[in-house]
């Protein structure tokens, strides 16, 4: 890796913001470029060429994406689908024909099948169909394995995959109708313990069982790939723990200080109700995703308390 210089897309969303620092750390600050969509559309050739002519990157980690919560999936699937699959092709089309030494792709839990058995092992990635609510984003992003292995027998690019699990942690997406379950339910305490709400009301039972992994434990992981691992055999970066919907509003309740009730409305769906991610093949590895539930859940908090306005347009405390 001397000498080598590391470009990262998507640098600006929430996984990119945890692992920005984390390489620079490891590699240097001169030699990690981040980028964002301000800097170039991924989704026009004209501009993937141009990013690759300007900044030259021995290693791609490609972590720009379209992505959003079950709702903005339910209403757009075409979108997701269609600038999923423009910014997988062009970069992997173009990263190819560069010579690059190495590409990271990312992509997500979502995309194994709706009847994977947990725990979720990667050789179940093609034994059916994903949830069909975040098909079209899904099944875009699953055809990074498919570039990987193409790509890597035709032109030899050196291309890794991996999956992380549900993730959590500073930086998440805490917008209204956008979120996913960890910063809808922060930010529904959060703002509850504000207005001296009595209750907070969550959808289902509160039964089903997930398994959520702290983002800059996933960052972390990321330089042992540049680095060590020259596969396109994907990886689950999860921490492979069993958490029940029920126990992470009872966490996020006591750690946001609110003391109201919780109303489970069993009237609303608890959708798939088993989602845990086998990663013996991480720890094959000698990696590891073990920051404990308690304290990312924590650290997500307190962030949230100091960026409050800005990321959720309201009054902090």
């Amino acid at each position: 890796m001397e000498d080598r210089r590391i470009v990262v897309t998507g640098a600006s969303g929430f996984l990119g913001r945890h692992l920005l620092p984390s390489l620079e750390s490891t590699f240097g600050i001169g030699r990690v470029v981040g980028l964002s969509s301000r800097d170039y559309d991924l989704m026009d050739p004209v501009h993937v060429r141009r990013m690759f002519d300007e900044r030259r990157p021995d290693v791609v980690v490609h972590l720009a994406a379209y992505s959003g919560g079950i709702r903005a999936n339910r209403a757009l699937p075409a979108d997701f689908y269609y600038r999923n699959t423009l910014l997988t092709a062009l970069v992997f089309e173009e990263a190819a024909r560069r010579k690059v030494k190495k590409l990271i792709y990312t992509m997500g839990g979502c995309s194994y099948p709706a009847t994977a058995t947990s725990p979720i092992d990667e050789s179940q990635m093609w034994n059916g169909y994903p949830q069909p609510e975040s098909a079209g984003y899904s099944a875009a992003k699953k055809m990074g394995i498919v570039a990987s292995t193409s790509y890597r027998k035709q032109y030899g690019l050196n291309s890794v995959v991996l999956i992380p699990g549900n993730m959590y942690g500073e930086y998440d997406n805490f917008r209204n109708d956008e979120s996913h379950v960890v910063p809808a339910m922060i930010r529904r305490y959060y703002e509850a313990r504000l207005q001296n709400q009595d209750a907070v009301v969550m959808w289902g039972s509160g039964a089903p069982q997930r398994d959520f992994v702290y983002a800059a434990d996933v960052a972390s992981a990321i330089a042992y790939f540049i680095e060590h691992y020259d596969s396109s055999e994907p990886v689950n970066l999860s921490s492979g723990t069993t958490t029940t919907i029920r126990k992470l509003a009872e966490t996020i309740k006591e750690l946001t200080g609110y003391r109201g009730d919780i109303v489970w409305d069993k009237t609303q769906p608890d959708g798939q109700m088993i989602k845990i991610f086998d990663v013996t093949r991480m720890k094959g590895l000698g990696l590891a995703c073990d920051t404990s539930l308690h304290e990312g859940l924590r650290r997500t908090i307190d962030w949230l308390g100091r960026n409050y306005k800005e990321q959720c347009d309201g009054i902090r405390l």
